[in-house]
């Protein structure tokens, strides 16, 4: 089965060096090439490929093109095929969805070997990059991990008090000499630092940043 390929960079002899390569590919079928991030996204509503190999520095926003492709077009694999060999944009855009990065000057193969992986649904990375990459996201997820849960003030820490209590924000007002309203206010910046929707959500969010000894002290 053909894999439909199309190549969007602004370097037009790489450009036309990759769609003369790859044309004599019989596993694959070029069937656009571009030069911007808008090339990019009508080379995405008029040809649907499978998998779109383009460039990270052209001009007009890629990150933001990438964005709108993962979401629009789930069908089309994206692979970013770029001379930066930053890490972090790379671990950033994996994360996001994309199926292939390949560093410029890797062979003919390895970028062959990336459309033909992404096309199969998993995800290539330039060896050696690669090692980088996910040292990188494991040091990462390490870190969220291990990371401290954020101080909660005075106030907060009664507010927190009187709902684990069960208490409305009217007695939990009350008890603490303060209005509804900046009771209600409390609860807001609660959820916002706890990343809740609900006060059923904050609810168990305390509970499980709270330690047995301290649930049984309160």
């Amino acid at each position: 089965m053909l894999v439909r390929v199309a190549f969007v960079d602004d370097h037009p002899i790489l450009l036309e060096g990759l769609v003369s390569l790859y044309r004599t590919k019989e596993d694959l079928d070029v069937v656009a090439m571009g030069h911007t991030t808008v090339d990019a996204l009508n080379i995405l509503e008029i040809h649907r490929p499978d998998v779109i190999v383009m460039d990270l520095s052209m001009p007009g926003d890629s990150f933001a093109a990438i964005d709108v492709i993962l979401a629009s077009y789930p069908e089309t694999k994206v692979i970013v095929f770029t001379a930066s060999s930053a890490i972090q944009p790379a671990v950033e855009l994996i994360e996001a969805g994309i199926s292939g990065y390949v560093l410029k000057g890797s062979s003919s193969s390895d970028l062959h070997n990336a459309i033909i992986t992404a096309f199969n649904g998993e995800t290539y990375i330039t060896p050696g990059f690669a090692t980088k990459v996910i040292v990188s996201m494991k040091t990462a997820e390490l870190r969220r991990k291990t990371q401290q849960p954020e101080r909660l003030h005075h106030r907060e820490e009664q507010i927190v008090s009187g709902l684990l209590k069960g208490l409305t924000n009217r007695e939990i007002g009350q008890s603490l000499n303060i209005s509804e309203k900046t009771v209600k206010h409390y609860m807001t910046s609660l959820m916002n630092k706890l990343s809740v929707r609900n006060r059923v959500e904050l609810v168990i969010a305390v509970k499980n940043r709270t330690s047995p000894r301290d649930r049984l002290a309160s």
